[in-house]
């Protein structure tokens, strides 16, 4: 590791997340012990599988649900993501307007900002204490390219009918008041974001519902999904429904190789800062992201820490899966030197955890949720950084479609949508490399002074269809 970040004494790379640390890394429990029968057998025990298990059980007590997980449950992003509850769209809402209108896209937009206060209230009824703070969410501009992004963004959002009350333009004076970020020159505030703690929100929802009668087996690794069908080298569940809930391990079961694109993000998290609060503000606990291409995201943590995350390296050839989390030297530096340069004062502390995870990115960049009742096989995933709300949604999206009730969810413009699976290798590595790679020297020219989105991004944008 380069002397240029400095790591705490007991600092740890990979081994899950910090979120996972700061508990305790759970022991996983006991895996499947042969055949079974169910009505609803959910593969992944994530936000996304949870969720599902969450909203059928509450419909249907009776309904006989079961989750398999490869590992322990939450072990993938439900239990490194950034704990970011925001209510932003996986893609874009033209996107989804093509297919459906703009009123229907729309609606999906409202649908997430709804979702946010779901996921409190329902934290709050089943007593699951995640560090939940609704302090909204600041996205800065810290060079001239940038501000005109930040606006062009403030005007897309109100085309697309978010009003004052969903984002506004902040003046300097509040926006220096709120956090104090170097080199700002603008910022846009959004109440439709909450902190959490994603690792206690996922353990205390498996705590709900195997309380609920959700039978849970871990080290059950799903070899093959068929229809009505979850087969494990332990025993093969048969059930009405099989749901596929593995995100950005999806590329893992042969038959959805190609589906989504296991992108790999990767944050650090600092010693407590104490007094060097001071020099920085953010006493709101808001989420915080910026207008760069090569985009970081961060949080205020509940022990008075900064989790600061971003791409990294962001993809392993063959749509690989380093599932320990382990991050690279590069990585850290990377992520070190942008939460430096943003606040200068936390060079004074040091960097205490480093880890990766993976989320699934459709071909279009835009998630989706789908039943097919002749097969009984079902899905919801391709969230690109946006699961920790969007999984809330999915789950009662599911539950409708698998008690085939026609809902205003079943009418949302994500469901049953049809995307192009990912290009052969190379090209996906290819493609993937070269994005980023462009949108590093994008950035690099505009903080060099370039008063405009550079060329560079938007050759990015096209080779991957973003």
């Amino acid at each position: 590791m380069s002397t240029r970040v400095p790591l705490s004494g007991d600092f740890v790379n990979g081994d899950v997340s910090f979120w996972y640390r700061s508990l305790g890394i759970p022991t996983a429990g006991e895996p499947l012990d042969g055949d079974r029968e169910a009505d609803v057998v959910i593969v992944g025990a994530g936000y996304t599988g949870l969720w599902t298990a969450y909203y059928l059980k509450r419909a249907d007590p009776g309904l006989r649900v079961t989750v398999l997980e490869k590992e322990f449950t939450g072990y993938g992003a439900s239990g490194r993501n950034g704990g970011w509850l925001v209510g932003e769209l996986a893609g874009t809402p033209e996107r989804y307007a093509r297919t459906h209108g703009v009123d229907a896209a729309r609606r999906l937009q409202r649908e997430m900002f709804s979702s946010i206060d779901e996921v409190i209230a329902v934290a709050g009824k089943e007593g699951i204490d995640a560090d939940i703070v609704k302090g909204g969410v600041t996205t800065v501009a810290t060079n001239a390219a940038q501000d005109r992004r930040l606006r062009a963004l403030l005007d897309h959002e109100r085309h697309w009918g978010w009003t004052e009350e969903d984002v506004r333009l902040l003046d300097p004076a509040e926006r220096e008041s709120r956090l104090r970020v170097d080199g700002a020159i603008s910022a846009i505030w959004s109440p439709h974001c909450a902190r959490i703690q994603p690792a206690k929100l996922v353990l205390g929802l498996a705590q709900v519902v195997r309380d609920l009668g959700v039978e849970i087996f871990e080290r059950t690794p799903v070899t093959e999904i068929a229809p009505h069908e979850a087969r494990t080298p332990y025993g093969t569940v048969r059930a009405r429904y099989v749901v596929r809930a593995t995100e950005g391990f999806t590329a893992g079961l042969r038959q959805y190789h190609r589906a989504w694109l296991p992108m790999n993000s990767s944050m650090i998290v600092t010693e407590p800062l104490g007094d060097l609060w001071d020099a920085i503000g953010w006493e709101g606990c808001e989420l915080l992201g910026d207008m760069a291409h090569y985009y970081m995201y961060a949080q205020r943590t509940a022990d008075g820490r900064i989790a600061f995350g971003g791409r990294g390296k962001p993809y392993l050839y063959g749509s690989r899966v380093d599932d320990r989390g382990h991050t690279h030297a590069w990585t850290i530096e990377a992520l070190w030197e942008l939460l430096t340069g943003m606040f200068p004062a936390v060079r004074e502390s040091k960097v205490a955890h480093a880890w990766s995870g993976v989320l699934g990115v459709p071909r279009d960049w835009c998630a989706t949720v789908h039943v097919d009742h002749e097969t009984g096989i079902g899905w919801a995933g391709g969230y690109t950084g946006h699961g920790v709300t969007t999984t809330n949604l999915a789950g009662r999206t599911l539950r409708d479609l698998i008690l085939r009730e026609d809902t205003e969810l079943t009418a949302l413009p994500w469901v049953d949508r049809k995307v192009r699976g990912w290009e052969v290798e190379p090209l996906r590595w290819i493609g993937v490399h070269a994005m980023y790679d462009l949108y590093r020297r994008a950035d690099a020219r505009e903080k060099a002074g370039l008063g405009r989105t550079s060329a560079l991004a938007r050759v990015a944008d096209a080779i991957t269809g973003r």
